[in-house]
This record gives structure tokens, sequence and C-alpha cells, in this order.
């Protein structure tokens, strides 16, 4: 009886024995990503890298009406106690954001890879090229008044373009500019590809929008086309950064390299979620950014934007 007993002990240890390491052996194994980037771009990537490594990606997407900033606020939040290993952003402003905030770890804590464009979008069943606006400035003529859609000016690329504006023109013309279009009612919406959808239906025959939320209107088979970038275009990287105290390091260092591979990076400007490699390579002069004085006047601007556009 004592003997059978010793050996029903010695089954379980060595069951627990095998069950801790496996823990241990795949403690490594898994790598948590916090993603502003579409879902539908980002899915496919995850699944390579997990193909490739072993190692699984748990994947946590954000709303497109409050894209980046709905993350931002989370990582903020829990800079304590990370949750997360990994943000991949889908523009700049936040992640450096985070990165003035501590939230990243501080060496090589966060970078940027490939670019796409704001710009300027147009219902070509509604608009022909030669008679569409030329410029920001001309969106606030009288024409175009009720005529022209954006996504809420407080959240994602819509929110880091007028930031950036109001740098490069300077605060009184950039006021004015915003209460000029304010003032011509334009139509505002949840996010960037909703405002495609919204051009490409006709319901506005001017937009405002990214680059890739573009390309997939034109893939769905809508009639709609972007303006050439100019110099008011701001160009967007996507991002990548790993958490200080990130819970998973070893995976998160795996995961961060591999995003900015260029062969990730190929695949986004293959699917269209890019533009282009890298930003360096666009000839058209476009916005430049001063990131730390921009910063400086985020909480002001944002509080701006919200007396203007939100009545």
């Amino acid at each position: 009886m004592k003997t059978s007993r010793l050996i029903l002990i010695a089954i379980l240890v060595a069951a627990g024995l095998a069950a801790l390491k496996s823990v241990v052996a795949n403690r490594g194994r898994s790598v948590v990503a916090y993603c502003a980037q579409d879902q539908t771009y980002a899915g496919p990537i995850f699944r390579e890298f997990q193909r490739q490594t072993g190692i699984k990606v748990r994947a946590v997407y954000d709303s497109e009406a409050v894209k980046t900033v709905g993350l931002a606020n989370r990582l903020l939040a829990e800079r304590r106690h990370p949750q997360c290993d990994v943000f991949w952003g889908n523009e700049e402003l936040r992640t450096r954001q985070l990165a003035a905030a501590g939230v990243f770890r501080e060496t090589n804590g966060w970078g940027a890879f490939g670019y796409r464009s704001r710009r300027i979008v147009i219902n070509t069943n509604r608009l022909s090229l030669a008679a569409a606006p030329r410029s920001l400035l001309e969106l606030t003529n009288e024409a175009w008044r009720g005529k022209v859609a954006l996504a809420y000016p407080q959240f994602g690329t819509t929110a880091t373009y007028f930031h950036a504006l109001r740098q490069a023109w300077g605060d009184a013309r950039w006021q004015a500019w915003c209460r000029a279009l304010a003032a011509n009612q334009p139509l505002l919406f949840d996010g960037n590809s909703v405002v495609v959808r919204m051009v490409g239906r006709g319901e506005a025959p001017v937009g405002l929008t990214d680059s890739d939320d573009i390309a997939v209107g034109q893939a769905d088979g809508l009639p709609v086309a972007s303006l050439p970038m100019t110099e008011e275009a701001l160009l967007i990287p996507n991002t990548v950064g790993v958490t200080r105290g990130a819970p998973h390091p070893k995976a998160a260092q795996r995961l961060f390299d591999y995003l900015q591979s260029r062969e990730v990076v190929q695949r986004l400007v293959s699917v269209n979620a890019l533009e282009g490699l890298a930003a360096d390579e666009v000839a058209t002069p476009t916005l430049r950014v001063n990131w730390d004085a921009l910063l400086r006047e985020l909480d002001r601007t944002t509080t701006e934007l919200s007396g203007i556009f939100l009545r």
C-alpha cells in the first residue's frame, strides 16, 4: 500500500515538473502587440511572424474612430505595470508622445518604417481633376460649403496633420483657416476610411484622408482619385516600439526587428497599406515637423481643435 502511494506521488511530482518545464519553455513563445495598423494588413504579417519564429502574437486592435489615441491612452495607463510588449503605430505623433512619457525602453525604444501620405481625395464622377481644389485654402471657399469630408481632427492622422499645419503656417494663419473651414460646414466622420466611402458614394465631392484609404476605395471600385502630392502633404510612417519592462523582452525584440524588415515593408507597400519603403525617397517637398515643439503644444492645439470643430 505504501509502495503504491509512493509511486502515485512520484508520478504526480513528475507530471508537475513536466508542466512547470513546459511553462518555462514557452514563456518566451508569445508576445503581446497593441496594433493601430489595420487588422486586414497586420493580421497576415503577425501570422507569418509566428510561422517563421514559433512565437504567437496576441494582438489588441483599436477602433477606426479613435485609432492610435485609444491604444496610446491604454499604454499610458499601464506604464507602471506593462501588459503590452510591442506597439505598432500607424503614425508618428502618438508614438513620439509615448516615447516622451517614458513608455518605451530607454535604448532603441522605437523606430519608423515606410510611409503613406495625407491627400485630397475627389469623386471622379462629380468632379474633374481640372475643377478640383488645388490647396487646403481653397476648401474654405463658398463653392465647397458642405461639400468637404474629413475625420474628426482630434484623432488619428487627421489630428497629426492639423498639428503639423499649425507649426508650418504659424498660429494666426492656422486659426483663421480652421475657423473658416469649420464655418464652411464640413462633413465630419469617424475615420479616414469612412471619408473615402462618403466621397465615393457622392455624399461629398472632396475629402481629406490618407493614401492607403484611397487605395482601398479604388480597389473596391469606388470612383475616387487622389490629387497629386504637394508641399502641403504630410508623410506618415508606421512606427514600432518596445515597452519599458516588456513582459516578453526577447520575443518583443524579434517582433520589433521583424516589423522594420524590408520583407514586411515591401509586403505593406504591395497591398497599399504603405506608399513606399522610406520617406527620403520622395522627391516632392512636403511638411517637415519639429516634433519636440509640436509635443509641447499638443494639449493646447487639441483643446483649440475641439473648440473650433465640436460645437
